[in-house]
């Protein structure tokens, strides 16, 4: 069997890892130009079930090295007013398995990147831009390029995003859906100056601000192990010779810590040509339109780096019904795109991988043909990947009790003054905590 995998992001680097182990033969096939190319160096949250997926499709060596570029995790869940006022407080997030893979985890998306696409240097083919496939009389399928060059194997997966071209070409019923919601990320370095503008609840956790006009901001510390001397810990480093001899290759976005700011707002509410500007524009958009909340939310909207700054049109996957089988399968983004309303994106596509990567074991020994192997992936991704989406989608739109970004002012205050009285009542926060914690986990089935 030989599996070829269209991009090399979480979902499609992470099912070759897997495989590779497996001992199946697999190529990636990126549009990138180099290794370098596409970095983008924001959050990922991976959550238990995305870190025991990356520990059993990763060799142990890579999965290590993984653990110790991600940066603290924190404990606790906090929303806030645009003034800075506390709503709500949750803690007991920071949850770890038996066997210290199902942890959670923050990690630079730069950084996971460039781990997942270390050991994979002779798989992973660059500046390979996918044009359109055929499925040839043999039973296999040949992906094409723009360079003229194909590639023939036994399964083509589609891991190449939400603007996947492989599903334009193989389901062209599935479309993407503009949310109505609009994001601009940024980056504040974490230095003395701007640690006063936080304290120590949001410097342990994933906040939200709300304000009134739909407007919202998200802001999660990155802060990444130190040694007494001002090092990366446990040998992990963008200078350090010992690691990169041996996993060659490797760049990091872990040398120094920051602020994650990520701004949100309902498109009607933001100007029409918001995609369009540059990150100087955005900058200047978002202080002034926090120019009314508290100062030291406002100062950290001043000290982003514009060149940090960029939109994001939030999209999300139409469910759609099961379609007849082949050898041609999609994982992550490619089939279910999802909001960042539940910061699960990453995590269903770890899921992906590995069960898919598991079905395709299963084929290769024999225990089950290829085509009905695929079936029994899709049928059970279909189910959680669309219920990903749903709630997604749900919770970014506001019908989500703990989380409603898009709200009028009347609305809004009667969330926060339901929110302040679960806060004020120890018995009632606690079994908050733990229907969020449950929730999670049902989403992930487990």
């Amino acid at each position: 069997m030989h599996v070829i995998i269209i991009g090399a992001g979480t979902g499609g680097l992470s099912l070759a890892h897997g495989l590779k182990r497996a001992g199946i033969s697999c190529a990636v096939y990126e549009r990138d130009r180099t290794r370098g190319g596409g970095l983008q160096g924001y959050r990922v949250g991976i959550d238990p079930d995305g870190s025991r997926a990356l520990s059993r499709l990763l060799p142990p060596g890579l999965f290590d090295t993984f653990v110790a570029t991600c940066a603290r995790s924190g404990d606790r869940f906090n929303v806030f007013t645009e003034k800075y006022k506390e709503v709500l407080s949750l803690t007991g997030f920071a949850t770890s398995g038996a066997d210290g893979a199902g942890a959670e985890r923050s990690v630079s998306r730069m950084t996971l990147r460039q781990v997942l696409l270390t050991g994979l240097e002779e798989l992973v083919h660059f500046d390979k831009v996918f044009t359109r496939y055929e499925q040839d009389p043999d039973g296999t399928v040949t992906a094409h390029f723009e360079d003229g060059t194909s590639a023939t194997g036994d399964v083509l997966v589609a891991a190449d995003g939400s603007h996947s071209r492989v599903r334009r070409q193989y389901l062209p019923h599935a479309p993407l859906e503009d949310s109505g919601l609009i994001g601009i990320t940024g980056k504040v370095p974490l230095t003395e100056e701007t640690r006063t503008l936080l304290t120590p609840q949001v410097i342990d956790g994933v906040n939200m601000f709300l304000a009134p006009g739909g407007y919202s901001l998200v802001i999660h510390v990155m802060q990444f192990p130190w040694d007494e001397r001002g090092r990366p810990r446990q040998g992990i480093g963008a200078s350090d010779t010992e690691l990169l001899d041996a996993w060659p290759g490797l760049q990091f976005d872990n040398t120094r810590d920051y602020i994650m700011l990520a701004f949100g707002g309902a498109a009607r509410n933001l100007p029409a040509d918001v995609l369009r500007m540059n990150g100087r524009q955005l900058h200047d958009l978002t202080v002034g339109l926090t120019r009314t909340w508290d100062v030291r939310l406002r100062t950290l909207a001043e000290l982003a780096d514009p060149s940090t700054c960029f939109p994001l049109n939030i999209r999300t996957s139409a469910p759609i019904a099961q379609w007849p089988t082949s050898n041609i399968t999609l994982i992550g983004d490619a089939i279910h795109t999802m909001t960042p309303g539940r910061g699960v994106g990453a995590n269903t596509a770890l899921r992906d991988a590995e069960l898919l990567c598991a079905k395709l074991v299963s084929a290769r020994d024999r225990e089950v043909p290829l085509i009905p192997a695929i079936r029994d992936y899709e049928t059970q991704m279909i189910d959680y990947g669309f219920e990903a989406v749903r709630k997604s989608l749900a919770q970014m739109r506001g019908s989500d009790p703990v989380h409603k970004p898009v709200l009028g002012r009347a609305v809004l205050a009667g969330m926060r003054t339901g929110m302040r009285v679960v806060n004020h009542l120890p018995p009632l926060k606690r079994r908050m905590a733990a229907a969020a914690q449950q929730y999670r986990g049902h989403d992930r089935g487990a």
